[in-house]
């Protein structure tokens, strides 16, 4: 029962394929990581730009809708003030439907990009 030579051969290379395996694994995991914030930072920078240039398409809209207003309200603050509460309102509608137009896409989208394998 003693071990010979060819045996410890043997296990010397089974050990020398099971660090190469883990180092293998190691640059997977790291690659994968890159990979998933790549996605993650990209969409986030997109996300951020299309915020920007939506409020700035807002802000010019209402100022566009206030002059439209004008004549038909009786002032320029009296379209303002409308195109102020519809905004609100609209603040008000996005908070309460926040976990169906907010909350549940970005978990969708993360758990997407961080769970599944492909």
């Amino acid at each position: 029962m003693f071990a010979t030579d060819k045996t410890i051969d043997s296990l010397q290379a089974l050990f020398t394929e099971v660090k190469h395996y883990v180092d293998l694994q190691k640059d997977y995991v790291k690659l994968d990581i890159t990979h998933k914030l790549t996605v993650l930072l990209s969409t986030l920078i997109l996300i951020l730009i299309l915020v920007v240039l939506g409020m700035i398409a807002l802000f010019y809209l209402s100022f566009t809708l206030a002059y439209i207003l004008e004549p038909h309200v009786g002032g320029l603050m009296n379209s303002y003030a409308i195109i102020t509460l519809g905004i609100l309102c609209l603040g008000v509608i996005i908070y309460w439907l926040r976990k169906r137009l907010i909350i549940q896409p970005l978990t969708n989208f993360l758990a997407n990009l961080l769970l599944n394998d492909k």
